[in-house]
């Protein structure tokens, strides 16, 4: 189990503060994780309760989620971009988003098809939160978890429905960019090396294909929810889109994963 610090602790520390949620490998989160390893920028962790209120944080970040990233006295960042642009500015090497404007522009734009809002996590969560709603009376705890998280990511039917259209557009979209990269000699999204990119479809593979259980220790409910058995999402996970995360996490990052 990772260490912690209490929110009263890391208000009165300096330096980089992640908020975290506690106990869980959340995508976001591990993405962020991910992005300060590769930079080697230290970090203390601070703890988030998923789909909770979380207000002594509220108070502290003006945010309820994770990620949420502090540095020093400035002002907390919760987007995911920021948090990426923070980490390039903290330590400009090595960089995870190149220095050509079109490569970097197409570094962003695969991230925000993977991690932002209406891209592959985005419609996951909906898949994920789509159990939780169809349960005639479930636990309160579990009620208000999802009532929350329903609420902050606007869930509806439709969004269900929609959701597994745009999972399947946007990893058929990854596996052929990593086919024709490899074709040209590369093993990664854009370039010659390592980018976000990289580290954000690695990160986020977990919420249809979690790694192994010895390097990645989930409870039984949580593995079973992020794992996607059949259907046209799991149909759309082609070989190369498991092998590319494999080869990030073996190249680049640290297991098992620790949270």
């Amino acid at each position: 189990m990772a260490d912690y610090v209490s929110i009263e602790e890391a208000r009165a520390a300096s330096g980089l503060r992640l908020v975290l949620t506690q106990g869980v490998p959340g995508p976001w989160g591990e993405a962020a994780k991910a992005i300060f390893h590769v930079k080697g920028i230290p970090y203390l962790r601070v703890p988030q309760d998923g789909g909770g209120d979380n207000a002594e944080l509220v108070a502290w970040t003006g945010h309820a989620n994770a990620p949420t990233a502090v540095w020093n006295n400035e002002a907390p960042l919760a987007g995911r971009n920021e948090i990426l642009l923070l980490a390039e500015r903290i330590a400009p090497d090595p960089p995870l988003l190149p220095a050509d404007p079109f490569d970097r522009a197409t570094v962003l734009g695969i991230s925000h098809e993977i991690g932002g809002e209406d891209g592959f996590g985005w419609c996951r969560r909906h898949q994920l939160l789509a159990p939780m709603f169809a349960m005639p009376d479930p636990p309160e705890v579990l009620a208000k978890t999802r009532d929350n998280l329903g609420q902050r990511y606007a869930y509806s039917e439709a969004a269900v429905v929609r959701a597994s259209v745009r999972c399947v557009d946007i990893l058929n979209g990854l596996s052929a960019r990593l086919h024709r990269q490899r074709d040209a000699g590369s093993d990664y999204f854009v370039g010659d090396g390592l980018t976000a990119a990289d580290l954000y479809w690695a990160t986020f593979c977990a919420i249809a294909a979690p790694l192994p259980q010895d390097v990645c220790s989930m409870s039984p409910f949580m593995r079973a929810g992020y794992t996607l058995t059949e259907g046209p999402v799991f149909d759309a996970i082609d070989p190369i889109l498991l092998e590319h995360r494999d080869r990030i996490y073996d190249r680049h990052l640290e297991l098992p994963l620790d949270f």
